[in-house]
């Protein structure tokens, strides 16, 4: 039997396996055609709020049937706003042409596909953010990254707010990167951070702020900003924190010699 543990599958509507876009495993896809029952005149889609799937759970699950019990845990997924197939088979009258669904052996997630293109989740060609990245970088990184193949632009400008967000949570005022960048050279900032956030700066349209969107980025700007806010994550957030760890694991007595040292 081959090893397919290394092996990667994309998603396709012309494979029954493949490694999913939930959970990433390669594993088994089983897939549905879409039926549709028309709703009565006036009728619109029903919405269920996460509140009203809590209440309803809280007030109910605890004295219900098995049919009530499927209904409760039904209308909590329902709340996520998550596609997912219902145990209802009543009232289909008709077949939604170029409209698919797969689902995943592994983690049960429901991928929705149109002719032959997946639209839900949306698939990002964006590396993933350093993890030690402030958490509002990183959701800011996470957001262009969602976009980015749909709109490179937008995802340029959410890039360029990321590395503003960056220079404040490294004491600056995040306002102008050309005195951020000035400020933490006089900091004794590394040239190859000083170099990445100056790439930041010229890229595209110098008179571009971040947030802000540029009509000449394109996929390949996108992508450039992606890595340089990793490369600075990396110099001037994990490559530290490696240290201060390896140090921290040092024996007391020789971390106690090497500050009496550099105190003399």
């Amino acid at each position: 039997m081959p090893d397919v543990r290394n092996k990667y599958v994309p998603p396709s509507l012309r494979e029954t396996a493949f490694n999913c876009p939930h959970c990433g495993v390669l594993t088994q896809q089983s897939w549905h055609i879409v039926n549709a029952s028309g709703l009565g005149k006036g009728t619109t889609p029903s919405l269920v709020s996460d509140e009203e799937a809590a209440k309803a759970w809280a007030e109910k699950s605890s004295r219900a049937d098995r049919q009530e019990f499927r209904e409760l845990a039904q209308m909590r997924i329902k709340a996520t706003g998550r596609p997912f197939l219902a145990h209802e088979t009543s009232g289909l009258t008709r077949v939604v042409l170029n409209l698919s669904l797969s689902t995943c052996y592994n983690c049960s997630g429901v991928a929705v596909w149109r002719h032959d293109r997946l639209l839900w989740p949306a698939q990002t060609d964006a590396p993933a953010p350093n993890t030690d990245l402030p958490e509002e970088v990183k959701d800011v990184y996470n957001e262009a990254g969602a976009v980015v193949n749909a709109s490179p632009r937008g995802a340029s400008a959410l890039l360029r707010l990321g590395v503003q967000i960056l220079c404040e949570s490294l004491g600056e005022k995040g306002k102008n990167i050309n005195d951020d960048i000035r400020s933490l050279v006089r900091q004794g900032l590394d040239v190859r951070v000083q170099k990445a956030l100056d790439v930041v700066r010229v890229i595209g349209n110098h008179s571009v702020h971040p947030g802000q969107i540029d009509m000449k980025d394109n996929i390949a700007t996108a992508m450039q900003l992606f890595e340089l806010v990793n490369v600075i994550a990396e110099v001037m957030i994990t490559q530290p924190k490696r240290i201060d760890e390896m140090y921290a694991g040092l024996p007391e007595e020789d971390r106690e010699a090497i500050e009496r040292r550099d105190r003399k």
